[in-house]
């Protein structure tokens, strides 16, 4: 690492590093609810993920914001990779042992 480099590091605060995560657009995902058809984006803190022992037991749920539904839909590989890099919260329903 060079000397420039490496200085810039240091000057950088916990407080500025942190500032900057904020100012980042959160991440959005696009659902759909099954009763009322409606199309719409979540936010990560709208989405809850359950990972179990198998495909039937892993899944992720959300309330409809347009119903009021209580919808839950099965997650996939492809979709707990989404979800989990776009910060939503997992509850581990088997054990990783």
């Amino acid at each position: 690492m060079s000397e420039s480099a490496a200085s810039g590091v240091r000057g950088m605060s916990v407080a500025s590093a942190f500032g900057e995560m904020r100012s980042m657009t959160p991440v959005v995902f696009r659902a759909g609810c099954p009763d009322c058809r409606g199309r719409f984006e979540l936010t990560a803190s709208a989405l809850r993920l359950a990972i179990g022992a198998t495909s039937r037991t892993t899944f992720y749920s959300f309330t409809c914001p347009e119903c009021g539904a209580s919808v839950r839909k099965p997650a996939g590989e492809r979709i707990i990779e989404l979800l989990t890099g776009g910060g939503v919260s997992t509850l581990r329903l088997h054990s990783t042992l």
